[in-house]
């Protein structure tokens, strides 16, 4: 079932749905949505806040 675009899906659950020579294709089981894995790893990426290393 696709989310209304007002509530974008966060990709909570994804399975590998094709592979390539070069890149690894995931779907999510939420909202259907495929992508490549690569994006997939940007997302989290930006999802998380920036944590600056401050060492003594």
């Amino acid at each position: 079932m696709p989310t209304p675009m007002n509530s974008p899906c966060k990709h909570p659950q994804v399975r590998v749905v094709a592979r390539e020579e070069d890149a690894e294709y995931v779907e999510c089981q939420q909202c259907g949505e495929v992508f490549e894995a690569s994006e997939f790893r940007d997302m989290e990426l930006e999802e998380q806040p920036q944590e600056e290393d401050t060492e003594p």
